[in-house]
């Protein structure tokens, strides 16, 4: 095992371990990671809970969900064709985190509320929030296929009535967009019961555009977050990920 694949299989686990901890992924969901060579990704196995996951867990699948490198018996999760098709299709993307965050998805249940940018760091999602139509599992390659298809070029979809997918250029983002991504959806929720919601205007993001610098962001955050989770006694000590 590479230098690099280590590093990743501990950012993976960490990530998997604070989106539960915040409580976006609970009993199913998963984060996937590119290992370096460009087609193959790290995936949790579908037997192992998301509150006790550990970097030698983790799967080495292709982009078809044919499990290449694991632990004797472990399966990959039924939906391992929605991180392999959304790879496969965006070389751009070198994380996706699918999970199912039911007050995110109200906004896939009810006509006319859809979910847009109101909060600053929202403006990751100013190009729009798809919304998948079939809420089925994505349980095979085809159904992956529409999944990556409707995802377009967009960093965040919502699957009607099921779950929420998003992708980034790394793990420590897409746990990072994560995070804002339910934050814009609960504060949404929130303002729609004060009033008419105002969402941010263009030049309203262009503002916050301007200033705003993503790789510090990122970093600043993923510290706060894995020294929380280090502090809660989630994160191991050595885990090589600050």
């Amino acid at each position: 095992m590479s230098g690099a694949e280590d590093q990743l299989r501990q950012e993976v686990a960490a990530c998997t371990l604070l989106l539960n901890d915040e409580g976006l992924m609970g009993y199913s969901g998963h984060v996937s990671a590119r290992l370096p060579g460009g087609d193959t990704f790290l995936v949790q196995p579908i037997d192992v809970s998301r509150a006790g996951l550990s970097p030698d867990d983790l799967l080495v699948c292709d982009f078809d969900g044919k499990v290449l490198r694991g632990r004797q018996g472990m399966r990959p999760p039924a939906e391992v064709f929605l991180h392999g098709e959304i790879l496969r299709a965006r070389p751009d993307v070198n994380s996706v985190a699918h999970f199912h965050h039911d007050l995110t998805n109200v906004f896939t249940l009810v006509e006319g509320a859809s979910l847009t940018p109101i909060k600053n760091h929202a403006i990751r999602w100013r190009s729009g929030i798809p919304v998948h139509p079939d809420p089925s599992h994505v349980s095979d390659s085809g159904l992956g296929r529409a999944v990556a298809d409707t995802l377009g070029p967009h960093h965040a979809l919502q699957i009607r009535a099921h779950g929420q997918v998003v992708v980034a250029e790394s793990v420590r983002a897409v746990l990072i967009d994560s995070v804002h991504f339910v934050e814009n959806a609960v504060t949404m929720y929130h303002a729609a019961a004060l009033g008419r919601v105002l969402p941010l205007t263009d030049a309203d993001m262009d503002a916050f555009a301007r200033a705003f610098k993503r790789a510090p962001h990122i970093s600043k955050l993923w510290t706060y977050y894995v020294g929380r989770g280090r502090a809660k006694g989630f994160i191991p000590a050595d885990w090589a990920i600050d």
